[in-house]
């Protein structure tokens, strides 16, 4: 009688814990995104070309296993120089203008990019990607440049705090901070604004779709317009695009492999751990949040990099919910291929089409 209760306690303890887990993987993942599907959208058809190959080239010799940094101060410090060091070997006409603002208890800064003939009036919020633990308003010249040239916006590249020395509360906290300055600071200090767009790319990408969200609050001037390009739309990696293309996107792939052979409840808790949020949370996770009312917003991806069902679905879920959101992808490009335009034209054609959209919702359009 006593050998069957122990039996019987057992049983009850073991489907306990086997419930609990479940529970408990089931509200750090969320809803199942599967549901959400598009076929409808713009697509550009890539042809081989020598600056494509050599983009591949450079990018598998710099983003290769041996050279991702350590989870060390020194090995972040030495990634985050390598990343400023490319930029700024390139040639720009422009004003790169170094600018701070006080929050609470703390400073931020970022640097606008002038173009000669811009406008105060008309604001460019720039949130750079970077796994958000690298990049800055230097890394990211290539891009804010290029933006300015076509817009003659004044751009603001804000340099958020960055992981692991800080915690993603603080990047959410800091682009929040940012955009409320931005709307009454221009490169010259306070002056009113006509029109604010946000651009992030990857991790910022992320962040701008995070800002979009948080600007729906009736208080909150919304944005005339956001472009997100590469977005990271759903931290909980249930994207298939994450396994599919993990041979075809030299940039994640070492960044993002280890982690997803991981038992999934493994990973889930491991991403708890590492953002102070549920990977599920809409702060973190644009894609779990309620996606009605959103700004125009236009999402460049390619369909060969791990990200790229992250747009699908975030796009497809919008649409459903009302809003406007346009998406267009380009075949056999790399993660935010829109930096590299001393290598292919079609960071130009992509570049052109973030003008025209730009412009569409209210700011400058000067198309070079």
């Amino acid at each position: 009688m006593l050998e069957k209760y122990s039996m019987l306690s057992f049983i009850v303890i073991i489907t306990f814990v086997f419930i609990s887990l479940i529970c408990v993987y089931k509200s750090l993942r969320g809803e199942n995104l599967g549901k959400y599907t598009i076929d409808s959208f713009i697509k550009y058809e890539v042809q081989s070309s020598d600056g494509l190959s050599r983009l591949y080239d450079y990018l598998q010799s710099t983003f290769s296993i041996e050279k991702q940094p350590v989870l060390s101060r020194s090995g972040w410090s030495n990634k985050r120089e390598a990343f400023d060091a490319a930029a700024l070997v390139r040639e720009y006409d422009c004003e790169f203008r170094k600018d701070q603002f006080s929050v609470r208890d703390h400073v931020l800064d970022g640097a606008w990019t002038l173009v000669e003939g811009f406008s105060s009036d008309n604001r460019i919020l720039y949130l750079h990607g970077g796994a958000y633990t690298v990049g800055s308003d230097v890394s990211h010249r290539p891009i804010t440049y290029q933006i300015a040239k076509r817009t003659k916006c004044a751009v603001f590249a804000l340099n958020y705090r960055l992981m692991p020395e800080f915690d993603r509360k603080n990047s959410i906290s800091d682009c929040q901070d940012a955009y409320d300055w931005i709307l009454n600071t221009g490169p010259d200090g306070l002056h009113p604004i006509s029109a604010v767009a946000v651009i992030g790319d990857s991790a910022g990408g992320n962040l701008a779709l995070m800002l979009s969200h948080w600007s729906r609050k009736p208080e909150i001037k919304s944005p005339n317009a956001i472009v997100v390009l590469s977005p990271q739309t759903d931290c909980t990696f249930q994207s298939p695009s994450m396994q599919r293309n993990l041979t075809t996107d030299p940039m994640l792939k070492p960044l993002l492999r280890r982690l997803l052979k991981m038992p999934k409840l493994t990973l889930l808790w491991l991403l708890y751990w590492q953002l102070g949020y549920k990977p599920s949370d809409p702060l973190v996770s644009p894609i779990f949040d309620e996606l009605s009312n959103l700004p125009p917003t236009l999402i460049q991806v390619s369909s060969s990099e791990m990200l790229f069902d992250d747009s699908l679905r975030y796009v497809a879920k919008a649409k459903e919910h009302g809003s406007e959101v346009k998406l267009q992808t380009w075949n056999n490009l790399p993660h935010v291929w829109q930096i590299f335009d001393n290598f292919i034209n079609e960071a130009h054609d992509a570049l052109d089409e973030i003008s025209k959209f730009l412009s569409i919702n209210g700011l400058n359009d000067h198309i070079h």
